[in-house]
């Protein structure tokens, strides 16, 4: 059993099971099993599943918790409890229906999911850190913590309010390291200051900085030609005090190979190394984007309730990388999902210029945003 504390030897890379390899629309688990054992062969732990991730749960189950004993693994899930429950017997029914997915008997690490705006309420309006708790005394839960995507003020109110909690799950990539709405540094150093371990997300931010653009590739290739795009990304992650784990979702062997030859014998990076990433950023801020602050003042005037900077953030995503699915995606799940206005519900009435303190022209870039979603 454990001891409680966190343990300060699981290796830097984690297996993220949201993006598995699928034949036609079923998860390949033969392909996942592969994956799962050459993985463990380096010495890996560490597992991230979610309720939320279709089929993944049961996926770890079969090419992971039948197949290894309980002890040699961390498995981590978590709870939407904002996703369609109306009522605290939905929420912790999806802690009961991942612990019969999963068969593990236990998790070693349980998040809260996505907590951050009014999504935080429906945790706190069904009691269910007071669950969480509870759970961790039986045994079903080694550590309690939460994923986030918000800001850092946020951040602190929530880890004020709830010192029980042991660890934070953030986006931290070197492209969002200093972005005013993504706050990844911003979140990093508030959790750090509460004293919480860190479970890192999105280091490759989707695997856009897997194939960034490229005149960053070039600035990559300028310091080492041989090293992967995504290797600069993930050790720049590993390397924060207080991490547990930078979470990778990985497809295939390819990508599984590669995260491992520059993790199994992980190092730090270098000053030098830092420079280069330092170049990359300001590479990456070089190319035209929406200059919006997230201030959220449009949102507040409004008729339509449009999701106006989350709109704008994926926009800029979407012009450095140019995946049309991932902005499609983006603007269901975290727009409309939220139950906001998309940008295409734009009436153009002006009311959010007459207020933006960075003089955008809001309505263009929504129709912009709206044609590029097509």
């Amino acid at each position: 059993m454990s001891d409680g504390t966190i343990n300060e030897n699981i290796k830097k890379l984690g297996f993220g099971l949201m993006r598995l390899p699928r034949n036609g629309e079923e998860i390949d688990i033969e392909q996942v099993k592969q994956m799962v054992d050459r993985f463990m062969s380096e010495g890996f732990t560490y597992f991230d599943t979610a309720r939320v991730y279709q089929g993944s749960e049961e996926a770890a189950r079969q090419a992971l918790v039948d197949r290894y004993p309980r002890e040699s693994f961390q498995l981590a899930t978590k709870n939407a409890a904002w996703a369609n429950c109306k009522t605290r017997e939905e929420a912790i029914e999806q802690f009961e229906t991942s612990l019969e997915k999963t068969n593990a008997g236990y998790f070693d690490f349980y998040l809260l999911h996505n907590l951050g705006n009014d999504r935080t309420k429906k945790f706190d309006d069904f009691d269910m850190w007071n669950f969480v708790k509870k759970k961790k005394k039986e045994g079903k839960i080694r550590h309690i913590g939460f994923s986030f995507h918000s800001t850092a003020d946020e951040l602190e109110e929530i880890l004020k309010a709830h010192p029980e909690v042991e660890f934070v799950q953030l986006q931290i990539n070197y492209a969002d390291w200093e972005d005013k709405s993504v706050q990844s540094r911003a979140n990093y150093e508030m959790a750090r200051k509460y004293g919480k371990k860190v479970v890192i997300m999105e280091p490759v931010k989707g695997g856009m900085l897997a194939n960034p653009p490229e005149p960053v590739k070039e600035v990559f290739r300028e310091a080492d030609k041989n090293a992967s795009f995504a290797s600069w990304a993930i050790r720049f992650a590993a390397s924060l005090d207080g991490v547990i784990t930078v979470l990778s979702g990985m497809s295939n062997m390819e990508q599984l190979e590669d995260n491992i030859s520059y993790m199994k014998d992980f190092t730090s990076i270098t000053d030098e190394e830092r420079k280069t990433l330092d170049k990359a950023r300001k590479t990456l801020a070089e190319i035209p984007l929406i200059p919006c602050t997230g201030c959220n003042y449009c949102a507040k005037v409004c008729p339509k309730n449009i999701g106006v900077s989350a709109s704008f953030s994926f926009m800029n995503t979407y012009k450095l990388y140019g995946d049309k699915q991932w902005l499609k995606n983006q603007l269901d799940w975290n727009v409309k999902g939220p139950g906001k206005g998309l940008p295409s519900d734009c009436i153009k009435c002006g009311k959010c210029e007459e207020v933006c303190p960075q003089h955008i022209e809001i309505r263009k870039e929504l129709e912009a945003v709206a044609k590029a979603a097509e």
